[in-house]
């Protein structure tokens, strides 16, 4: 295992929070644990406890040294969940551990120039065979290390190979003995699936049919109905998982998504915290995300689990919190028409978002005081006035500012700032436009079509004219040789 340094700075939080470590107080399966650790000529009077959880390392218990040079852990009432243990100190020492089924009673004896390496282990047998592999590995690196300071690369790039394969068998051998080890369960968490060549009629795979098959099977080396699989450093499980999402399924469709998100939460659905984990980590993942198409992700996240009564770590209030803005987003998902709007205009004259004529509408919730809408505006505008007549645009403008002073202060920064599209006043409306287009933060920026649909959203300038010139490919390529045409006409006059 890859030595980590605890973070110390967790320690004093960590132990006064409940972790989701321990068991219920009412399990009575190996209830408690004692753990006795001896290190000789030790340098340092205080030893911490450690568990690994989404990518952290936290302190879940405390021993001082006594006379034998004995840190002892003792808790009788908490027990240990199944996962991958450290202990470590304040100078760095640091020595990984298992617990499983074994009663969790184990002494450990060791020396203080070397934690792995002098380590003997009374009470738990999944610990020698963790502390001998261990050490295996560690002889196998270092002749390596001789190899390559002795050898020239060919020899060495053989030799480290030999070696690979050597390791590979003594892993593929220790999870055929030890099946139910956390150390087989890591192993084969962190092995790659093998993605065939053929289909089981001996035809050649596409290289979208290969893909199709890496993103159905890429948990199938990893115990996801074990909730031992939480507690162990981020690369096995957790970093695997943001890999999946973020580079596997990146750009993959939000259908998609959601079919194999489901895949791997069914298959979760054993071990309630995995459960648990996964969704919360999808539905969070894609409400946040910057890809205009991935809201109808959240939403389906929400309406398959929190809206069914799955989601059982949930509240009533946070249930209903989610269910409401997802059947909010929902309406506001590309291809549904946008809510109708009736705004006052700047000189007070209502005006209704349906009746703007054009072939687009660009709808953009906005106002003077918000700090980002200051970057985001003064681009939008221009490119809405350079292209309003290439694409036909219209706008419906709101000014989310909706005090007496603020409505004064607006008006005079559409004038200063010369915003000669359509400016409305966010204070009186025919709807609550906040809970109508979740307006929580400024900008908000839609593109309408001439039915008022949505076909696109999270957007600021860039974005939108990238998103023109896909809508509109010939209207895009004509105005671009027009423009250029018009630069190289200017360059020659001058």
């Amino acid at each position: 295992m890859t030595k980590k340094r605890v973070i110390l700075s967790f320690i004093l939080a960590v132990l006064i929070l409940g972790t989701s470590c321990f068991a219920s107080d009412n399990d009575t399966k190996n209830k408690g644990y004692k753990f006795i650790f001896t290190v000789h000529d030790a340098t340092d009077s205080v030893l911490y406890l450690g568990r690994y959880y989404n990518r952290n390392q936290y302190a879940i218990d405390t021993a001082y040294r006594n006379k034998k040079n004995q840190f002892i852990f003792e808790r009788k009432n908490k027990t240990l969940e199944p996962g991958l243990y450290f202990f470590t100190n304040t100078k760095d020492k640091f020595a990984e551990f298992t617990i499983n089924e074994e009663p969790r009673k184990y002494k450990f004896t060791t020396h203080d120039t070397d934690w792995v390496a002098n380590m003997e282990i009374k009470g738990s047998p999944d610990n020698e065979k963790f502390f001998a592999y261990q050490m295996l590995r560690r002889r196998m690196n270092m002749s390596i290390d001789s190899v390559k300071i002795a050898s020239e690369s060919r020899v060495f790039n053989d030799y480290r190979r030999k070696v690979g394969k050597d390791l590979d068998s003594i892993n593929i051998k220790f999870v055929e003995e030890n099946p139910n080890h956390i150390l087989s369960l890591i192993m084969k968490a962190t092995k790659e699936i093998d993605v065939p060549a053929v289909n089981d009629n001996g035809d050649s795979l596409t290289q979208r049919e290969r893909f199709d098959y890496y993103c159905k099977h890429y948990f199938d080396n990893m115990s996801l109905d074990n909730e031992a699989i939480l507690r162990t450093p981020s690369y096995v499980f957790y970093d695997k998982v943001d890999k999946y999402f973020d580079k596997v399924l990146n750009g993959a469709t939000p259908k998609m998504i959601c079919e194999y998100a489901d895949m791997a939460i069914e298959k979760a659905r054993p071990a309630k915290n995995v459960f648990k984990y996964l969704i919360l980590n999808v539905a969070q993942r894609y409400i946040q995300s910057n890809v205009m198409s991935y809201d109808e992700i959240y939403v389906h996240m929400i309406e398959k689990y929190y809206m069914t009564g799955e989601a059982f770590w949930a509240s009533p209030s946070d249930i209903e919190f989610e269910t409401k803005r997802a059947m909010t987003w929902k309406k506001l998902l590309l291809g549904e028409k946008a809510p109708e709007l009736i705004l006052k205009d700047i000189n007070g004259k209502w005006h209704s978002l349906y009746q703007v004529p054009n072939k687009y509408t660009l709808l953009v919730f906005w106002a003077p005081s918000c700090g980002h809408c200051a970057t985001i505006i003064p681009a939008l505008y221009k490119f809405y006035d350079e292209y309003k007549d290439v694409y036909d645009i219209g706008t419906f403008a709101i000014n989310t500012d909706i005090g007496s002073e603020d409505i004064e202060k607006w008006k005079k920064y559409v004038e200063e700032k010369n915003l000669n599209w359509d400016n409305y006043n966010g204070a009186e409306a025919n709807v609550d436009w906040h809970e109508a287009y979740d307006i929580i933060s400024t900008p908000v920026i839609y593109l309408l079509d001439k039915d008022k649909k949505i076909i696109g959203k999270k957007l600021d300038a860039s974005v939108l004219e990238q998103l023109m010139a896909i809508i509109e490919p010939e209207k895009a390529e004509v105005y671009k040789q027009q423009k250029n045409n018009a630069e190289k006409q200017n360059t020659v006059s001058e």
